[in-house]
């Protein structure tokens, strides 16, 4: 075996490893002003439960009752309709 071919997958992890050495920091600060970004939201629950109520309603209509009754629903809309109604 070559040098080049016993060093290339300790160069991936070396360069693997840099990579989330320079990112986790990043990734920690955003979870931190999502964090208070929630408890700033906290106040607006209802509002948001409401307007993904009227948003629900909304996509019924559209996949149920909507203008084009010619055309067939795809069954993927209908799944994904049901499980983010769940």
């Amino acid at each position: 075996m070559r040098l080049a071919e016993r060093a290339s997958p300790v160069a991936a992890v070396l360069a693997a490893l840099s990579t989330l050495a320079c990112c986790l920091p990043f990734g920690f600060l955003g979870a931190i002003g999502l964090t208070g970004l929630s408890v700033w939201a906290q106040q607006f629950r209802n509002w948001f439960i409401g307007g993904a109520a009227v948003l629900l309603v909304v996509g019924f209509i559209r996949l149920y009752r909507g203008r084009n009754q010619c055309r067939k629903r795809s069954s993927v809309s209908i799944v994904l309709f049901w499980v983010a109604t769940a």
